[in-house]
């Protein structure tokens, strides 16, 4: 259960509750602004003061954030899209939508039907963008200048511009990584970096300013848990792996070159260079 609904109950039946003063009702719960950011576990809480406790236990969030975008497209990575929808869909007070390049359904990379919230031409102002990445789909994206003028556009209001995997592809041809540290997905990462003038960290995620990148696929989450926690704070953070159970436990070593063995990096890298390299040269050369 997302714990943003758990939230949006208890505002809810605290609206029906008669409220007594504010300094009584904090009183009852044994926190104060000098121990709530220790574990103290509050006492006597009730129907009148929950929001009041909720306050002094989770924060108030560091930036106002009222509108997520997400970019979709066909051929978008399915997880580089789902984690981040997840994380920033329990931001309090926001809307988090999947925002396609044009009007209609999208096709994921695993084939999946997603029906959009919006399309770019309607959307002029974000305070988080994410852009996903993936493969076929997020190449041609990287070369679509509509595109890339909307993210241009929109990054000049973001609070937060984010992307994951190879969506740093399509950050770095819209020039926003332009002098800036970053990270992607692994595959021939340090050389697309450099192209976009920016320097690869290989770390699973990296904030440089507003702007904040993540490796590949999974690391969209750990990136978005990042945003989370740099907005709302540990506690909040907290609740957010709490409900989803995140806990990551993989049964083997592996998820990085440097972990993998020789001949299945070899074989995975040679995958992606037949199907990467001629759509790059094909797109360079029209």
């Amino acid at each position: 259960m997302k714990i943003l609904n758990i939230l949006i109950a208890a505002v809810l039946l605290l609206a029906f509750s008669a409220c007594k003063p504010k300094t009584e009702a904090v009183e009852r719960t044994g926190i104060t602004e000098e121990n709530a950011s220790e574990e103290v576990l509050p006492e006597g809480v009730t129907e009148e003061n929950h929001s009041m406790v909720m306050d002094l236990v989770l924060g108030k969030p560091k930036h106002q954030i009222r509108n997520i975008g997400i970019l979709v497209y066909d051929g978008v990575n399915d997880l580089d899209m789902m984690g981040p929808k997840y994380v920033f869909g329990q931001s309090m007070g926001a809307r988090t939508q999947l925002i396609a390049i044009q009007p209609g359904n999208i096709r994921t990379a695993m084939g999946t039907v997603i029906v959009p919230d919006n399309f770019i031409d309607s959307v002029s102002q974000l305070d988080i963008l994410v852009i996903p990445g993936g493969a076929r789909g997020t190449i041609e994206t990287a070369y679509n200048d509509k595109v890339l003028l909307w993210i241009r556009q929109i990054d000049s209001t973001t609070q937060y511009t984010t992307s994951v995997c190879t969506g740093a592809w399509v950050l770095g041809a819209a020039g926003l990584l332009q002098g800036k540290k970053a990270t992607t997905n692994w595959y021939r990462a340090e050389e697309m970096l450099k192209k976009y003038g920016a320097t690869f960290t290989n770390e699973r995620f990296t904030q440089d300013g507003k702007y904040w990148t993540s490796a590949g696929v999974t690391a969209g989450m750990d990136m978005s848990l990042a945003v989370m926690h740099d907005i709302w704070g540990k506690r909040y953070t907290q609740a957010v792996m709490l409900d989803m159970e995140y806990d990551p436990a993989p049964p083997i070593s592996g998820g990085t070159p440097e972990k993998t063995g020789k001949v299945v990096y070899w074989m995975m890298k040679s995958m992606y260079d037949a199907g990467v390299q001629p759509l790059i040269d094909s797109l360079e050369n029209r």
